[in-house]
């Protein structure tokens, strides 16, 4: 059963001390306050858990709440909704969840209306954060959304939506910021929270040793995705790349990091459904950038996980694969030519993307091989990820933290003016 919201009014209880410089003390003085976030996705609840490492030593007394994962209830979050019942991936994938999820939706945000947060924060997941954001600004609550959905890449038209819908926006690449303000849609570059999570210069010997890996060893990191459905999609190509490396260089070693138990036995029944079991691969449970830390190459779905690749300074070959009626819609959206962030940050292909039928097994090997032979690319390709680390690298808990305040203080300055 999920916990109840009670009704409060606590925008009007927030002091006009509570100033745009997030003074602790003024805000200590501002007693207990709502404040309302959804995530929906593993990577959500990681940006989102970052903003309330930011915002808890501000707002001691204030309540976190709406839905979210583990990172974010380490942070002292409550959670109406477990994170996994939000989690879809595909335009024809979601058809069976819908209303579901629009019953979450809908009962959300009857809860909110009736408590009026300090303020609302979606965390990615725009489907239905912009929806959600949409109503509750029109009732005037200030909303925010952290994370700019990739309208640089595909559906540029909702940035119509987010000027309707959003009342300021927390971005975390910095070509973003451009967008935004030319759109009128008030907005704040806070970095990438990546870029502090990451050191860099990772130890790769530290995480060969963790894993109980030599140090002279040869270590292909394998991660087809978090989710079940890319899991579904990318296993048997990125396993059947592996068998063939192997047999290049018989002395390679494999490892793969699963999000969770569920997810580790629906890839070890994928590669038993493959006949593919004779590929000696080391899962893990979790410890995914201990994974990258280690590996010589990546073969990575395209996702947040190949921008930590490019973080860790790691050749890699990104690819993807979804249903098949979901990708000859999506293959007509897209404003440019390249998938995966790295590639999107350096607006170059700085790394191979394969997608879909090019994903094949060979064309996966033969790429990965390259990412792990040639010594020229990958000196040249740490070199760009350092620079790419430097320029989104950002006190982010900090810079959206003090963000969020701005938009409190704000709207509580308008409630006093009209009251």
């Amino acid at each position: 059963m999920r916990p109840s919201i009670s009704a409060r009014s606590a925008s009007s209880s927030i002091p006009r001390a509570v100033a745009s410089s997030a003074d602790p003390a003024a805000v200590q003085a501002a007693g207990e306050l709502s404040v309302a976030l959804v995530a929906g996705e593993p990577s959500g609840d990681m940006l989102a858990a970052r903003l309330l490492a930011g915002l808890r030593p501000l707002l001691p007394h204030a309540r976190f709440h709406g839905i979210g994962g583990p990172a974010m209830i380490a942070q002292g979050f409550e959670s109406e909704v477990p994170l996994e019942t939000m989690t879809v991936r595909g335009l024809f994938e979601i058809i069976p969840r819908y209303r579901e999820l629009k019953r979450i939706q809908t009962a959300l945000r009857d809860r909110l209306l009736a408590e009026r947060p300090a303020v609302f924060i979606g965390a990615d997941y725009p489907g239905f954060n912009l929806g959600l954001e949409g109503e509750l600004k029109a009732a005037g609550i200030p909303t925010m959304h952290y994370i700019g959905p990739q309208i640089w890449a595909w559906r540029g038209g909702r940035i119509k939506k987010i000027i309707r819908n959003v009342s300021h926006m927390l971005v975390i690449f910095p070509f973003e910021q451009e967008i935004y303000e030319k759109a009128g849609v008030p907005v704040t570059y806070v970095g990438h929270p990546l870029a502090e999570l990451i050191p860099l210069t990772p130890d790769v010997t530290a995480a060969r040793r963790q894993l109980g890996l030599a140090d002279d060893a040869r270590v292909v990191t394998i991660m087809p995705g978090s989710r079940m459905g890319e899991l579904k999609y990318n296993t048997t190509a990125f396993i059947g790349a592996a068998r063939l490396l192997k047999q290049r260089d018989p002395g390679l070693r494999f490892v793969a990091p699963m999000a969770g138990d569920k997810q580790k036995q629906y890839f070890k029944k994928l590669v038993a459904d493959a006949g593919l079991q004779d590929v000696e691969i080391t899962l893990l449970d979790g410890q995914s950038h201990t994974a990258i830390c280690a590996a010589d190459a990546v073969l990575v779905a395209s996702g947040t996980a190949s921008l930590e690749v490019a973080l860790f300074k790691k050749p890699m070959v990104i690819a993807y694969k979804i249903m098949g009626a979901s990708y000859q819609i999506m293959r007509h959206m897209g404003y440019q030519p390249w998938i995966g962030l790295p590639n999107i940050l350096a607006r170059e292909f700085l790394v191979p993307e394969l997608i879909q039928h090019h994903a094949t097994p060979q064309a996966l090997a033969d790429q990965m091989w390259k990412q792990l032979t040639d010594a020229p690319h990958r000196a040249m390709l740490e070199r760009r990820f350092t620079d790419m680390h430097h320029s989104l690298l950002r006190n982010s808990a900090q810079e959206s933290a003090a963000a969020v305040l701005r938009v409190i203080e704000t709207s509580s300055a308008k409630s006093r003016a009209t009251a």
